[in-house]
C-alpha cells in the first residue's frame, strides 16, 4: 500500500489518503475511499450535526446553572445542562 492523492469532489483540492488511513478504512470495513478532503469532511459533518442550529436559553433542573439547548423548553419536562444530562445517562 502507498499514499494516494485524491481530488476532493466538493472543493477540487487534492489531498493525501495516507497508508495509515487506508489501513484504518480497511480495518473498519469501508469499501470506498474518501471523496472529500479533511476540511470539507469536517464542514459537512458540522452541518449534518446541526452546526447552524438555533439554541435556546434554559435553566438546568438539576444544578440550576444557565445553559443553552437545541430546542425550545416548554416547561413540561425538566431540562438539564450538558454535564447533568451526561451524569443522568
Amino acid at each position: 500500500m502507498a499514499d494516494k492523492t485524491i481530488i476532493c469532489k466538493d472543493c477540487g483540492d487534492s489531498f493525501i489518503f495516507s497508508e495509515s488511513e487506508q489501513a484504518f478504512y480497511k480495518e473498519k470495513g469501508f469499501e470506498n475511499e474518501p471523496q472529500r478532503c479533511p476540511n470539507c469532511r469536517k464542514s459537512r459533518k458540522q452541518q449534518s450535526r446541526g452546526g447552524d442550529r438555533e439554541m435556546f436559553p434554559a435553566t438546568c433542573a438539576s444544578c440550576g446553572q444557565s445553559t443553552m439547548v437545541p430546542f425550545k423548553p416548554n416547561g413540561e419536562k425538566p431540562v438539564y445542562c450538558k454535564d447533568c444530562f451526561q451524569n443522568r445517562r
